[in-house]
């Protein structure tokens, strides 16, 4: 089995898949590979066959050995097994009862004026300042930092402390550091929640406040809420923005009629892929995926960005067009059971974004050759650290 794919896979272009991805979902959309940890995995890059690992209850995040259970990476967050083997069906159960109806369409969409507030706020403060800027720092940070916080209750001059935190757990190359950043980032979290049991707000954290699981639980998902209810939110604009950059008709398109967001985000999220990292799975019995038997306790890699690219579903998969007239079936925000309880928020804030930003500034450009830009490899959650603009 020496000669198995070894992860990860090289991009050469910062807006483009590994063309590894797009081989082995034509030949095989689940298949053996071995990860950077050395272990054994089933990487899995079809469209269909993602959608029945996320349907499937019999794969999981954990594992009835944690210690020696094979690995994707090295992060802490995410590169391994997470939660108790024993209680893991029963606990997210219990979690998506609690968190759905604060993270429902109808509460979030509440939300949309307060956010499209944001935005202007933000690109004003970006436009007094004039070009150059840096649209990462100005806007696609800032924004979902402020509204998570809005959302789970969590002191907005905390921002800097729990985004160092954030900034540390997404370390793949330090797999200590890493894992005491996420062990300080549930610590914090669990401070505020247990603060809003005496002084409960109209917010997630007060929730989350009164649920009837163990501590350690509430302050792995605390954590878990307040770093993925943001970071990939930040990675989505970075990268949004850089796509139409880089496909100047749809820019202007987009800037002469703003009303073409929606379907815009909805391109963005299929096409962005500021990391190739993968989401791990493990099965809890042996389960049969696209014709292939997965052992219990085999670790699944689910590649969604490669899926979304899935030539037997989204048509011409590699060209993006925000003006895509079949419905767009993304895999983006997972499936079923597990699709991600945060889908409307993250939308409403890329709409927000995506219907304001090239109105605004309708010759924004890159202000550095888009060679030049540099993807943090080394980082869990990929992105920029810095996206120079001009207009």
């Amino acid at each position: 089995m020496s000669g198995l794919p070894r992860l990860p896979f090289a991009r050469n272009d910062v807006l483009a898949l590994a063309p590894e991805f797009g081989q082995l979902r034509a030949d095989e959309p689940i298949t053996r590979v071995r990860t950077a940890t050395g272990d054994e995995a089933w990487l899995v890059t079809g469209w269909q066959e993602i959608r029945q690992v996320f349907a499937d209850e019999r794969l999981g995040r954990s594992h009835p050995t944690p210690a020696s259970a094979p690995r994707l990476s090295n992060s802490a967050f995410a590169g391994g097994p997470t939660g108790d083997h024993a209680t893991e069906r029963e606990v997210h159960d219990s979690m998506r009862r609690l968190l759905t109806p604060a993270f429902s369409a109808r509460r979030v969409q509440r939300l949309t004026g307060r956010v499209e507030l944001l935005v202007d706020a933000l690109l004003d403060r970006m436009a007094a300042q004039g070009p150059p800027a840096d649209l990462h720092g100005s806007l696609s940070a800032p924004l979902p930092i402020h509204v998570i916080c809005e959302l789970l209750g969590v002191p907005y001059e905390d921002r800097e402390r729990f985004r160092a935190i954030a900034e540390e757990m997404t370390d793949l190359t330090d797999p200590a550091r890493s894992a005491a950043a996420q062990a300080e980032m549930n610590a914090y979290s669990f401070a505020v929640v247990r603060a809003k049991r005496e002084h409960p707000g109209e917010d997630v954290y007060s929730d989350l406040a009164t649920a009837e699981l163990p501590e350690a639980e509430i302050a792995r998902i605390a954590g878990g809420l307040l770093f993925a209810g943001h970071e990939t939110t930040v990675n989505q604009i970075d990268y949004g923005v850089l796509l139409l950059l880089r496909d100047p008709e749809q820019r202007d398109a987009l800037a002469r009629d703003p009303g073409r967001a929606p379907a815009a985000v909805e391109e963005i999220l299929r096409m962005a892929a500021p990391s190739q990292h993968g989401l791990v799975r493990y099965a809890h019995e042996d389960v049969e995926i696209g014709g292939v038997t997965v052992r219990a306790g085999e670790l699944v890699v689910l590649a969604t960005f490669a899926a979304n690219r899935d030539e037997r579903v989204f048509p011409d998969p590699e060209r993006f067009d925000i003006g895509r007239e079949t419905e767009n079936a993304h895999v983006g925000f997972g499936y079923a059971g597990r699709y991600c309880l945060g889908a409307s928020l993250a939308r409403i804030e890329l709409r927000a974004v995506f219907q304001a930003l090239f109105p605004r500034f309708p010759t924004l450009s890159l202000a550095v050759p888009y060679e030049e830009l540099e993807v943090r490899s080394d980082r869990l959650t990929g992105g920029f650290a810095a996206l120079p603009v001009a207009w």
